[in-house]
């Protein structure tokens, strides 16, 4: 098994061993490492290579010759192919045991820390059904299975690796269960009236996507119709239909995106009732606009928010700040335990949400700022109270070298380190190590079932 023998295509029977972050199976064999597309551990499988480098091995799974003894049959009709669910064939039980696994690994590898104490991962007891947002793409280039045609426009979901083209989608067991409902009917009607959808290689038509959000605990539900361009008009059968068989639709918007990036963001235009939603986190109520930051999955939001609490041990006399704020749940959320709270995040959208929260919940010790992170705390006119607690919950690429610096200028007593991805997490936290601090706590919570993401609490103190 020298590297001249292995070859793109080439085909080999494989045993997996282990699960790698990001969902692939491991196999190993002759010292070389196989990352294998849709295989699960303890099962055997004839795996084709797509990339061969030096030290491990790119494939994907062909075949089944044993299932493994953790297999179960996905939910979904569209697993094999949306890339959405990777873990769906895999017990709930044995997700979160491999979940925990990666934490330890890549704080190990990535964080170099020696023998890490982490906490039992908490699992999610609504493992189906639990997504608030969904975001789908009209399109009338389908990825064909199964021998399907499609003569329509349909409304569904990227195929992995393949901007253009898209897997259409009539039931997907993670989301809000109505969602499949509105996206069904709005398919039927956007046939029905011959609206085009927008074409991503040539830039035109019109629907460019299907955005739907929830409040699980609300029930008020929001559509936004993103489009190439303000023509009421055109959307007015979608508008007419929801309205008619949807009442709980609270809110329908309209995202114009003109330009040619492939986002769901733009301006927004009320087309019906209200302009947001809300959402409910134990006693707290929270505005969430169309491009809000909302943590997606309702049912675990407030788990992971409560050991927020309990890895702070707040007082009434404690500073907190919450870097990355968001619409300001986190801070809104604690702030009953502190003395001040001070929110930080460059998407103003984001911070006008978090103001408005804080005044509809009556909220006097919470105060907003809209900035970027790397600049807020070098600006002279920021003048606040030094932190005794950090909150950072950053976005997946982790934080900037200058925020690090920031922090470790501050000094705070606490550093509670809240990321769904671990990787750029034990990045940071390996140089936040290189001061004083020391970990006290890890707590990997399960937001995401039947996907490799895995959100983890990190707390170091000074």
């Amino acid at each position: 098994m020298e590297n001249k023998k292995l070859k793109r295509g080439q085909e080999l029977e494989l045993t997996i061993s282990d699960i790698a972050f990001g969902g692939k199976g491991i196999a190993k064999l002759n010292d070389r490492v196989f990352f294998v597309k849709d295989a699960i551990p303890n099962q055997k499988i004839i795996a084709r290579f797509s990339r061969v480098k030096k030290n491990y091995v790119e494939a994907f799974k062909i075949e089944t010759l044993k299932k493994s003894t953790y297999e179960v049959d996905p939910k979904c009709k569209h697993f094999k192919y949306c890339g959405g669910c990777t873990l769906q064939q895999l017990n709930y039980e044995k997700q979160i045991y491999y979940k925990q696994q990666q934490v330890y690994d890549i704080l190990t590898k990535i964080g170099e820390i020696k023998n890490p104490k982490i906490n039992d991962i908490i699992p999610c007891e609504n493992i189906f059904y639990y997504r608030n947002k969904m975001e789908y793409t009209f399109s009338d280039n389908p990825w064909y299975v199964d021998n399907e045609t499609y003569d329509d426009v349909i409304i569904g979901l990227h195929v992995p690796k393949r901007f253009d083209k898209i897997l259409n989608i009539d039931e997907c067991h993670i989301n809000y269960q109505l969602f499949n409902d509105l996206n069904n009917e709005i398919k039927t009607c956007v046939n029905k009236y011959n609206i085009k959808p927008y074409d991503v290689r040539k830039h035109t038509g019109f629907l460019r996507f299907l955005v739907l959000r929830v409040g699980v605990y609300t029930k008020e539900v929001m559509v936004n119709l993103v489009t190439s361009g303000y023509k009421p008009k055109l959307i007015e059968p979608i508008v007419d239909l929801i309205k008619d068989k949807f009442p709980k639709v609270k809110s329908i918007v309209n995202t114009i995106n003109a330009n040619k990036n492939n986002t769901a963001t733009g301006n927004i235009k009320l087309i019906h009732g209200e302009s947001y939603i809300n959402e409910k986190i134990g006693t707290y109520i929270f505005k969430v606009s169309a491009n809000s930051f909302f943590q997606t999955n309702s049912y675990q939001v407030k788990t992971l928010y409560d050991y927020i609490v309990k890895c702070g041990e707040f007082t009434k006399k404690d500073i907190v700040y919450d870097l990355y704020c968001g619409t300001g749940t986190i801070g809104i959320y604690i702030s009953s335990y502190v003395k001040k709270v001070y929110g930080i995040e460059i998407i103003e959208d984001a911070i006008t949400d978090a103001k408005f929260n804080a005044k509809q919940n009556n909220i006097k010790n919470a105060f907003f700022y809209a900035s970027d992170m790397k600049d807020f705390f070098t600006n002279k006119e920021t003048k606040i109270d030094k932190p005794d607690t950090i909150i950072i919950d950053p976005p997946r690429p982790g934080l900037h070298p200058d925020v690090i610096q920031d922090i470790k200028t501050l000094s705070p007593s606490k550093i509670i380190y809240v990321s769904c991805n671990p990787s750029t997490q034990a990045r940071d936290i390996k140089i936040l190590l290189e001061d004083s601090y020391k970990i006290s706590d890890i707590q990997p919570i399960d937001m995401f079932p039947h996907t490799p993401h895995i959100e983890c609490i990190i707390t170091l103190k000074n």
